[in-house]
């Protein structure tokens, strides 16, 4: 088995009960089967992430820093992260402040 880190932020983190979390996954798997390996368990965060069959739309997903899909390969160390969309700001270099 192979085993890839999951990096949750800002209520996901919260939802899951820790920022980092390390699964364990089959040679061949994609980032949904990571992703379901995550979620065993945490049916609270299947909850927040998930309307019905489908990943909600105000979820991010990243594979070793690129925006990645869920039919995805994964291979053994992998970092994913997952993260609601960011936005807002100060306005400090924009010439807003």
């Amino acid at each position: 088995m192979d085993t890839v880190n999951w990096r949750l932020f800002a209520d996901l983190a919260e939802v899951a009960g820790g920022r980092e979390h390390t699964v364990s996954i089959e040679a061949d798997a994609t980032v949904e089967d990571a992703l379901a390996a995550l979620l065993d368990g945490r049916d609270d965060l299947r909850e927040r992430i998930f309307d019905g069959d489908e990943l909600t739309d105000d979820v991010n997903l990243m594979r070793n820093g690129s925006p990645t899909s869920l039919s995805e390969g994964v291979d053994d160390g992998d970092e994913l992260a997952m993260f609601p969309p960011v936005t807002g700001g100060s306005g400090i270099g924009r010439g807003d402040a």
